[in-house]
């Protein structure tokens, strides 16, 4: 049968059909916990995503017996990904310092999962391809949220900022994050829509770390601006200009998907409280949370 006559989640018979199992093998599995499940209302449910997962990870061959990457969410900063770590005890460490020194550490077998938001050229997020990850032959890319993008201003606006192009003004500081974070390279790329040259702002000589870090440097006044993600402006009190809404996704190899750190992460996700704080936090839609965007 066509993979497509199959629904998102299976139950116990229909997993069986799927992989060609009896269904007596398929208990046998999740009693050994080797296949992805939940249970909803007492019932068996299979996400098909991640038992395409599961299939595959048991293709390539001996890499049980290898040494995985060390248990660290590396790459960019995102608040409400910050608090479903701390609430899920997932055991992740967490070494944010930006999208592009997550892909490095990723690649290096430094980090186990990264977070990204990379805008692409064609306008797009996060294709492995001009990530340079295309050669990364277990690559799985999990989406997490989309998230609002814009403006981060001192609370009330007292300068009256209304777009980009008041930042090139001679009395606003405008905080940064590093070159490879995707922050900046969605300010560059908002600026080059402009015809804004980022050598017209008055920039902050150091970049701020994470999205909490820009919010704070606004918060305590040694700011008057930074592009950033709404939750982060909200937990400081800042006024927020939204200018776009991105894809903020988790980039791993196959094998670490299925290791408890990101199975607990991504089973409390799917929980009423990840929706709740998402809502709370303000400028996420977790709609799609979970969904693999790519599989190498």
């Amino acid at each position: 049968m066509d993979d497509a006559a199959f629904p998102t989640y299976l139950t116990t018979s229909e997993v069986a059909d799927y992989l060609r199992l009896k269904p007596r093998k398929v208990y046998d599995l999740v009693r050994q916990g080797q296949i992805p499940c939940s249970r909803a209302t007492g019932k068996l449910l299979f996400p098909r995503q991640a038992v395409d997962l599961w299939v595959m990870n048991h293709l390539e061959g001996d890499q049980a017996a290898s040494v995985g990457p060390q248990e660290v969410l590396g790459g960019s900063q995102d608040p409400l990904l910050d608090w479903a770590m701390r609430e899920s005890g997932c055991g992740l460490a967490s070494l944010c310092q930006g999208s592009g020194d997550g892909i490095q550490r990723l690649l290096a077998g430094k980090a186990s999962v990264v977070g990204a938001h990379l805008l692409d050229a064609d306008g797009g997020y996060n294709d492995p391809a001009q990530l340079g990850l295309g050669g990364m032959r277990d690559l799985v890319v999990v989406h997490w949220a989309r998230r609002q993008q814009g403006l981060m201003l001192s609370a009330d606006n007292p300068l009256g900022i209304s777009g980009l192009g008041d930042l090139t003004r001679g009395d606003v500081r405008v905080a940064r994050r590093p070159q490879g974070a995707g922050a900046h390279r969605l300010l560059q790329g908002l600026l080059d829509r402009q015809g804004i040259s980022l050598d017209a702002l008055g920039l902050l000589e150091q970049p701020a770390m994470s999205e909490d870090d820009l919010a704070l440097s606004i918060a305590q006044g040694r700011a008057d601006a930074g592009l950033g993600v709404e939750a982060a402006a909200r937990r400081q009190g800042l006024a927020f200009l939204p200018l776009q809404q991105e894809s903020f996704d988790l980039l791993l190899r196959r094998r670490s998907y299925f290791e408890p750190p990101l199975q607990r992460l991504l089973a409390f996700a799917r929980q009423p409280r990840l929706r709740e704080q998402a809502e709370q936090f303000g400028g996420y839609d977790v709609s799609d949370l979970g969904a693999v965007r790519f599989n190498a």
